[in-house]
C-alpha cells in the first residue's frame, strides 16, 4: 500500500511535541509539506523529510494535493484551514477546540461530508490509558450510576508551552478567542462526556482573567454542569496552577468512587463501599511536562488505512465545544445555560 501523504500546518509547539514525531514513528506515513507563517520553522522539518515549507496553506494544497492534513493552527484559523483541506480532498485532523463557534464546527463537518473524506479532533484525553480503563470499570456497571463528579485540568500556562512563549498567540484574543477554557476545558468536556457515555444538559460558570498581565483571554473558569443522567458536577480549567499540575477527574458512583490521575504511580484507584480498594498502573496522562504519545495520530492514520470512520469525529468535537460555548454564554448572562 502506498504511504499517505501528510501536511502539517502549524508548526508550533502542538506540531513540534506530539503530530510530527508521531507521524515520524507512523509506517503508513510520509510527511510531504509544512506550513507556518515563519518560514523557517516549517523549513526545519521540510528538510528533515524531504518534502517542501510554505507560509501559504491554500498555495501548499494547490500545489501538493496531500491526502491528510493536520491543522495546528492557532484556534481562528482552524475551521478555515480545515473547510480548505478538505475541499481539495484531504482528510483533516484538527485540534482542539476544532472551532470558535458552533456555525463553523458545523461548516467543517459539512465541507468534510460533501468531500466525502474524514474529519478527526484531536481530543487525547479519551484515549489516555487511564481513561481507557476507568471507562471499562465503569461499563461494568460494579459502581452503579455516577452521582457526581469534579473534572479539573490546570497548568502554568502556555507561556511555559508555546514556542513563543508569553508573545503567544494563545495571549491574544484576536487569535485564541478563548483562553484556558478552549485550550484546557474543551480537553474535560470531552472527557467527561466519554466517560459518562452522557451528554451535558445544563451549565454554570465563572470565568474570567485573574492572574496573566497584558490579555483578556481567560486564565481561570469553574463551572457546574448537570448531566442529562441527572448527575452534577464540576469542570476546572486554569492557567494559573504555578505549582503542580493537575489533570485529574474523580466520580462518586452508588458503589464505590472512581479516581483518576490523583496518584502518581496507581492511575486508576476504586474504592467500593464494601472496604474493597482495586489499584490500576496502567500508564500515565500525558502532560506538557512529561510527554507520551497522544494516540492521537495512530488512530488517525489507523482511520485512513482501514477506510473507517474516526471515533472521535467533528461531531463530537461539536458537541465538546458546544458545553465551552454555553459555559461562556452563561459568564457573560449570569445565568444557567441549556445545551440542546
Amino acid at each position: 500500500m502506498s504511504k499517505i501523504r501528510v501536511a502539517v500546518v502549524g508548526c508550533g509547539a502542538i506540531a513540534q511535541r506530539r503530530h510530527i514525531p508521531e507521524y515520524e514513528t507512523n509506517s503508513h506515513v510520509q510527511l510531504v509539506a509544512f506550513v507556518d507563517p515563519v518560514l523557517e520553522r516549517a523549513e526545519v522539518y521540510a528538510a528533515k523529510h524531504g518534502a517542501e515549507a510554505f507560509t501559504d496553506y491554500n498555495e501548499m494544497l494547490a500545489k501538493i494535493k496531500p491526502d491528510a492534513v493536520s491543522v495546528c493552527t492557532p484556534n481562528f484559523l482552524h475551521a478555515p484551514v480545515a473547510i480548505a483541506a478538505a475541499q481539495a480532498g484531504a482528510h483533516v485532523l484538527v485540534e482542539k477546540p476544532m472551532a470558535t463557534t458552533d456555525a463553523e464546527a458545523q461548516a467543517m463537518i459539512e465541507a468534510a461530508a460533501a468531500s466525502g473524506v474524514y474529519l478527526m479532533v484531536g481530543h487525547n484525553q479519551r484515549l489516555m490509558p487511564p481513561h481507557v480503563k476507568a471507562k471499562e470499570i465503569l461499563q461494568t456497571g460494579k459502581l452503579g450510576k455516577v452521582l457526581t463528579f469534579r473534572t479539573s485540568f490546570g497548568h502554568p500556562g502556555p507561556e511555559r508551552w508555546s514556542v513563543d512563549g508569553r508573545g503567544s498567540w494563545f495571549f491574544r484574543k484576536n487569535e485564541a478567542i478563548m483562553g484556558a477554557m478552549g485550550d484546557l476545558g474543551v480537553h474535560k468536556s470531552d472527557l467527561i462526556r466519554y466517560l459518562l457515555d452522557d451528554e451535558v444538559a445544563e451549565v454554570s460558570s465563572f470565568i474570567g482573567t485573574l492572574h496573566k498581565d497584558g490579555t483578556d483571554v481567560d486564565d481561570n473558569s469553574t463551572s457546574l454542569l448537570r448531566m442529562n443522567s441527572g448527575a452534577i458536577g464540576t469542570l476546572v480549567a486554569s492557567w494559573t496552577y504555578y505549582k503542580g499540575e493537575d489533570n485529574s477527574t474523580v466520580l462518586w458512583c452508588e458503589h464505590g468512587v472512581i479516581k483518576i490521575g490523583t496518584h502518581p504511580e496507581d492511575q486508576v484507584i476504586v474504592e467500593l463501599r464494601d472496604g474493597n480498594v482495586e489499584k490500576y498502573a496502567v500508564g500515565a496522562i500525558s502532560t506538557n511536562e512529561k510527554q507520551s504519545s497522544s494516540g492521537v495520530i495512530d488512530a488517525f492514520v489507523d482511520s485512513l488505512v482501514t477506510n473507517t470512520p474516526p471515533s472521535i469525529s467533528g461531531e463530537e468535537g461539536r458537541r465538546s465545544l458546544n458545553v465551552i460555548l454555553a459555559a461562556f454564554e452563561s459568564q457573560a448572562t449570569g445565568r444557567n445555560v441549556k445545551l440542546s
